[in-house]
């Protein structure tokens, strides 16, 4: 059992409170307690995300996520027991309350349960031209290109081996020669490290026809021409905890329309007229958790990610958005490339 002093947060706190305590602690969650040290509730990283989706503001009370009912341990269970529990509820903290529900330790299930370097595979698409980065691109792939001091896939690389995802499929195309010769079977990276070449071009989910034999648990597929400090083990809970078909990682993007919008009605009169309005949207951040399920959906040839979605919900089967509230960014064009290498060590 860990004690709680880390962990512990007053009801009157904040979400951004609350993710300071999720962040720096290896529980990845706060616990939310009253005057008297009772046990209020918990609050994890996937709760955030959520209340994010619903426009919640990182300044608002904690006690609009927090989750009111936890499962929780009495004193005289034993440890056999709480791994028991934890695992039939697919939850890997487990607060334990004395007789009078004051906190007195936490117990990490996720610790005793789920191994160090996981079984999940992860994919990397990284079979593009990169035609709107050359002349960079002209003679080498564009995960290839030097971000900080490293090429851009070797970040990501290096950032799922640290959350112990070590088995690596990489779909590659253009300049294969190059990547392969860089990361041959992975070893130097501590990850095991799989090719499969796409002969023609197959779109962002295409290529995924193609290693259906060598999937058999959630597995993560990511654009390898992206750069994110994304915690993947938290993404891979929140898949899991909403027994997900499939997860997509979206961020939230902002456009300002420079102009009044002037809504009329049929008559042509106006009704009102709103000044340079801002629209939010959530789109794609090319981060993608998928269950095994979701391969047969995909024909071999041409395939886009949004189209097997598509697949996935009209067959009422669920898919859900995790919320990027972390560093993100797209290396697709010039500004991108050289705003990346400007933030990369203040990130990474």
């Amino acid at each position: 059992m860990k004690p709680i002093c880390d962990v512990k947060i007053s009801k009157k706190c904040t979400l951004r409170d609350a993710l300071s305590v999720i962040d720096a602690g290896a529980l990845k969650m706060a616990l939310v307690i009253d005057e008297e040290q009772k046990l209020v509730g918990t609050v994890s990283d996937g709760d955030v995300r959520r209340g994010i989706l619903r426009g919640i503001s990182l300044d608002s009370c904690v006690l609009t996520i927090t989750n009111r009912n936890p499962i929780t341990a009495c004193l005289q269970m034993s440890r056999e027991e709480i791994v028991s529990m934890a695992v039939s509820k697919k939850i890997y903290q487990v607060p334990v309350v004395d007789d009078h529900g004051v906190v007195v330790g936490v117990h990490d299930v996720g610790s005793l349960v789920k191994p160090d370097f996981k079984k999940n595979k992860v994919v990397l698409m990284v079979g593009g031209l990169g035609k709107r980065l050359r002349p960079l691109t002209e003679n080498v792939p564009k995960p290839m290109l030097n971000v900080g001091d490293k090429p851009i896939l070797q970040t990501i690389i290096e950032r799922f081996v640290d959350h112990g995802y070590t088995d690596i499929i990489m779909c590659v195309n253009y300049r294969s020669d190059m990547i392969v010769n860089y990361f041959d079977d992975g070893s130097k990276f501590g990850a095991n490290i799989e090719y499969f070449l796409e002969e023609e071009k197959m779109g962002t989910a295409g290529a995924l026809s193609m290693i259906k034999d060598k999937i058999d648990e959630p597995f993560f597929v990511m654009n390898g021409d992206l750069l994110t400090s994304v915690n993947f083990e938290h993404m891979h809970d929140y898949h899991t905890m909403n027994n997900a078909m499939a997860t997509m990682c979206v961020r939230e993007y902002d456009f300002q329309v420079p102009y009044g919008v002037v809504s009329v009605d049929d008559q042509s009169n106006i009704e009102k007229i709103e000044e340079k309005p801002l629209h939010k949207f959530l789109v794609s951040a090319g981060i993608y958790m998928l269950s095994p399920k979701a391969l047969d959906f995909i024909p071999s040839g041409y395939y886009d990610m949004p189209s097997l979605f598509d697949e996935i919900i009209g067959k009422n089967l669920k898919a859900v958005s995790f919320p990027l509230r972390e560093y993100w960014i797209d290396i697709g064009q010039i500004e991108e490339y050289n705003k990346a290498n400007q933030q990369y060590h203040e990130v990474f």
